[in-house]
């Protein structure tokens, strides 16, 4: 297990390698950054400092080099650059000192804060968002593919797969808008649901406050595509086991039809749901960026979409790490968790 586990952060470690080559070679050639941290106004003598300040003097390469650094979990820095942006973590050595430290993102453009501390202020209503569609998604999903296999060519059936095909077939943003507009504007008076908000509302006499039921359309928007994926999944899986031999051998051995379906069935039917569910959360991140924009939703989708309307590159740059960590995180995790579910992937 602990081989397994250490091959798998291997490999995620060269993929965000990958990434963090990628975000820097893609966002360093748009504009010049020390004309976006100083604006229009900045005098000569103020943007060569700034291009100092940010090695923007320096060959590409060298710029690579000193990014890959910052982000780096291990990395080496000077007495002055530790102080200067304030690094976390274990240092030893002298005036030179090699760390292992929290990776550094840099700072924002526009805010002037470093871009974890922004991003991490964000990400949990983001992580409360991606949860709470995947769970709806995958609750519903199972259930309804389930009930569509057993009720096979039945009513059922037959509207659970047209309703998973217009699912997956309408685009996220347009049904983010249409049910902020139906359920939060015209019919806000019944439902008491509002188009924009999030997951803290602030009062000028309680403060912030809990806002649950802003969380209630996003988490149906962004959990209505895994949904319908998930239903086709789950009634593909179960016809498939259903018609396998140890089925009929439960049926046979008296276990009525509940027994046979939850506890035969739909266990062996979940390895491609699984599949799925941690693939899609995944991308739930991703694909929260928009509707956390269209519902007003203050997490790292928003504040992502916020900088790049003001060409705040390195949120945006930390935004994509953090993101593509999240994906191998939740990877791995995927890969223990098939061992749970099937004892024959753990075998092997």
């Amino acid at each position: 297990m602990l081989r397994f586990i250490t091959r798998k952060l291997l490999y995620g470690l060269l993929v965000l390698a990958g990434v963090v080559m990628l975000v820097f070679f893609l966002f360093q050639g748009f504009g010049d950054p020390a004309r976006l941290v100083l604006g229009q106004t900045g005098d000569s003598a103020t943007m060569r400092n700034i291009r100092r300040e940010l090695a923007l003097d320096q060959p590409k390469w060298k710029q690579f080099v000193l990014y890959m650094n910052d982000v780096s979990p291990v990395g080496v820095h000077t007495r002055e650059e530790i102080q200067q942006k304030q690094l976390k973590g274990f240092f030893i050595g002298g005036e030179t000192k090699l760390g292992i430290k929290l990776p550094y993102l840099r700072r924002s453009y526009q805010s002037k804060r470093n871009v974890s501390e922004v991003l991490l202020q964000a990400l949990p209503a983001t992580f409360v968002l991606a949860l709470t569609a995947m769970l709806i998604a995958t609750v519903l999903g199972i259930l309804l593919g389930t009930l569509a296999a057993v009720k096979r060519d039945t009513w059922l059936d037959t509207s659970a797969v047209f309703s998973s095909v217009l699912g997956i077939s309408v685009p996220s943003f347009f049904m983010g808008i249409l049910l902020a507009y139906i359920f939060g504007f015209v019919l806000s008076n019944y439902t008491g649901l509002h188009m924009t908000g999030s997951l803290f509302g602030v009062d000028a006499f309680n403060g912030s406050t809990l806002q649950l039921k802003n969380l209630i359309l996003p988490a149906i928007t962004l959990g209505i595509r895994p949904l319908a994926v998930i239903v086709q999944l789950t009634r593909s899986a179960m016809l498939d086991v259903l018609n396998q031999d140890y089925i009929r051998t439960a049926y046979a051995k008296g276990l009525n039809r509940r027994q046979v379906i939850f506890g035969h069935a739909l266990r062996n039917a979940l390895n491609p749901v699984i599949t799925a569910v941690t693939g899609w959360f995944a991308e739930l991140l991703a694909g929260a960026f928009f509707v956390e924009y269209i519902f007003g939703w203050n997490g790292i989708g928003r504040v992502t979409v916020d900088a790049l309307e003001k060409l705040d590159f390195p949120v945006v740059m930390g935004s994509v790490l953090i993101t593509a960590s999240c994906f191998i995180v939740v990877n791995i995790l995927a890969d223990l968790l098939y061992g749970l579910v099937d004892p024959r992937i753990r075998m092997s």
